[in-house]
C-alpha cells in the first residue's frame, strides 16, 4: 500500500467509515496515477478501510497502464449503482466525496438504502494538504515560471498599447514559450477602478495614467499550479495610493512572517486583517487572507476564521491581502508559501515593492 492510500485509509477507520467514493478525478490521478477527466460520466474509486481499490470507469475510456487496483468497466446504458454494487459489498458506512453529482448520489441511496452515506472529503482532502517532496519541487517549478511570466507580463503592460482582453492572449503564449502547461485559472489583470472589483473579468479597458493593474495570474507544471498576484501603477501614483499600497505590503509581510508549524490559520488571517483595519481600511478587505494549492487552484483549507487548524510542514497557501475602493482602485499582492520546520518559505521570488510602469 503506497503512503498515500495509507493514510487515507488511517482516517477512513478514524472516521468509522467502512469505505469512501471519491468522484474527484484530480484525487483519484493523486492516489491511482491515472489521470482522466471524465465530463458528465461517472468516474469513481472507492476505497475501503482494509486498503482495497476499485476503480469504475466508462469503457469507452483507454487505459494502456497497469494500476494497482481492481477495474469494473461500464458502458452508457447501464445502471451505475449496479455498476459499483461489486465494489460496495459489506458496506455500511460510506463517506462519499463533495464532487459526487446529485443525480448519482441519490441513484446509489435509493439502490442501497441500507447504506448510510455521509461526507468523506476529509480522509483524501487532509491528506492532500500536505505536499510531499515531489510536489514541492513541481510547485517550486511552476511559481519559478510564473515569476518570469510576470516579468514578461509587465514589460507588455508598460508599453500601454494593449486592453486588458490582450494581455491574456499574450500571456498564454509566454506561459507556453516557458514550458507550462497551462494556466493554473483564469488571468485577472485588471486597470484602474475594475481592481476595485477582487473578481474581474477581462475586458476592453486600456490604461491611463495613474492607474493601478492589478495582475493575479499563475499557470500548471506537471499537472501542479501556481498562483501570484503584483499590483502596479502605469507612469505615475498618487500620494494616497502609494500609501495604500505600502499598508497592503506590510499585511502580507506581517502574516507570512508569523507563519511557523503549530500557528492557527485564523491567526494568520487575523494578523494581515488586524493591521488593515488599524489603518482604517478593514470594510475594504473583503475575502480570506488565503486559500490552499496544489493540483487545483484553489484546495481544501483556508487562510481564514474559519479554520482554526494549526499549519503543518508541507503545506502549501496563499497569503494575498487586498483594499479594494469601489469605482477607484484595488490592490491586491499574493504569494504562495510553503511551511517548512523553521517557517514559511516563499515560493514567488518576483518584487514586491511598488513598481511604476513606464515604457523603456
Amino acid at each position: 500500500m503506497n503512503s498515500r492510500i495509507d493514510q487515507v485509509v488511517q482516517r477512513i477507520i478514524k472516521s468509522q467509515l467502512d469505505a469512501i467514493l471519491i468522484t474527484d478525478y484530480h484525487t483519484i490521478d493523486y492516489l491511482v496515477g491515472y489521470c482522466n477527466r471524465p465530463g458528465e460520466r461517472f468516474f469513481g474509486l472507492v476505497v475501503t478501510k482494509t486498503g482495497e481499490l476499485t476503480l469504475v470507469l466508462n469503457n469507452l475510456f483507454f487505459l494502456d497502464e497497469k494500476l494497482d487496483c481492481s477495474l469494473i468497466w461500464y458502458s452508457d446504458t447501464d445502471s451505475i449503482a449496479q455498476a459499483i454494487s461489486p465494489a460496495l459489498k459489506g458496506i455500511e458506512r460510506l463517506g462519499v466525496d463533495k464532487k459526487l453529482e446529485a443525480r448519482f448520489l441519490l441513484e446509489l441511496q435509493a439502490v442501497f438504502d441500507h447504506i448510510y452515506f455521509t461526507l468523506g472529503s476529509a480522509c483524501v482532502d487532509e491528506v492532500r494538504m500536505v505536499k510531499d517532496e515531489s510536489e514541492i519541487t513541481k510547485m517550486q517549478q511552476a511559481s519559478l515560471i510564473n515569476d518570469r511570466a510576470m516579468e514578461l507580463i509587465k514589460d507588455e503592460i508598460a508599453k500601454g498599447v494593449f486592453s486588458e482582453i490582450e494581455l491574456r492572449d499574450k500571456l498564454k503564449h509566454i506561459y507556453l514559450e516557458l514550458g507550462a502547461d497551462d494556466f493554473s485559472f483564469e488571468p485577472i489583470i485588471a486597470f484602474g477602478k475594475n481592481g476595485a472589483n477582487p473578481h474581474h473579468e477581462l475586458d476592453g479597458t486600456r490604461l491611463l495614467p495613474g492607474n493601478s493593474v492589478i495582475v493575479d495570474i499563475g499557470c500548471t507544471y506537471q499537472g501542479y499550479c501556481s498562483d501570484m498576484t503584483r499590483t502596479f501603477f502605469y507612469q505615475e501614483v498618487s500620494p494616497e495610493h502609494e500609501k495604500l499600497y505600502s499598508i497592503v505590503k506590510k499585511a502580507n509581510e506581517k502574516a507570512i512572517a508569523m507563519i511557523k508549524p503549530g500557528v492557527a490559520l485564523k491567526d494568520i488571517d487575523a494578523t494581515a486583517r488586524d493591521y488593515i483595519a488599524s489603518e482604517g481600511y478593514g470594510t475594504y478587505f473583503n475575502h480570506r487572507l488565503g486559500h490552499f494549492i496544489g493540483r487545483e487552484v484553489h484546495e481544501y483549507g483556508d487562510v481564514s476564521s474559519n479554520f482554526d487548524m494549526p499549519v503543518r510542514p508541507g503545506m502549501i497557501f496563499s497569503i494575498e491581502p487586498g483594499v479594494y475602493l469601489k469605482g477607484e482602485v484595488g490592490i491586491r499582492i499574493e504569494d504562495l508559501v510553503l511551511v517548512s520546520e523553521q517557517g514559511a518559505v516563499s515560493l514567488n521570488e518576483f518584487n514586491k515593492d511598488l513598481i511604476i510602469l513606464k515604457e523603456k
